[in-house]
């Protein structure tokens, strides 16, 4: 299915972020915003929220809970070796169980984004605009088939007054 989309190019991240305050204020919908770098305030903006921090703390459980009963069953049940006098189960498990806790919980978040986003290898990456990848910032505003001329002329306007230094209509194949 393909959606057009109206596209406004930014050089500066500050006149980037500046323009997102301004189209919000002008009642235009933002559907998604370019960037080479990670721009703080972005997704505040946008009103983005995400749940992998939640899917990383359950991993994190998970990873601790199974860590603990793997090293509880190999040094207590399955081969117990009492030596010096000592226990068998002791706070020697915490530093492996910490380190294999953050191990678990980065490994299942990192598989859980690729599964989530459809990044696989070999996939064909499609930018509207592919400068964003070096040196440009890019706000997209789909452009809805009832939306009229003098709706789109508004957003162009609107775009050109926040400091976008080209602005151009894109067709996008979405899967």
């Amino acid at each position: 299915m393909n959606h057009t989309n109206i596209i406004g190019i930014y050089e500066d991240e500050d006149v980037l972020l500046k323009a997102m305050d301004e189209i919000q204020a002008s009642d235009i919908k933002i559907k998604d915003v370019y960037s080479p770098i990670p721009l703080h305030g972005v997704f505040e903006r946008l009103n983005l929220t995400t749940r992998l921090p939640y899917a990383t703390f359950i991993y994190g459980v998970i990873g601790t809970i199974s860590v603990f009963a793997f090293l509880y069953w190999t040094s207590v049940i399955s081969y117990p070796l009492k030596f010096g006098g000592k226990p068998l189960n002791t706070l020697s498990f915490i530093i492996i169980m910490f380190v294999l806790t953050i191990f678990v919980g980065t490994l299942f978040t990192f598989l859980t984004y690729f599964i989530r986003e459809k990044m696989y290898p070999g996939k064909q990456v499609t930018l509207p605009v592919p400068e964003t990848t070096n040196d440009q910032f890019a706000i997209l505003i789909e452009k809805t088939p009832d939306m009229t001329d003098t709706e789109s002329n508004k957003i162009n306007e609107v775009l050109k007054k926040t400091g976008a230094i080209e602005i151009k209509e894109s067709e996008v194949n979405q899967e």
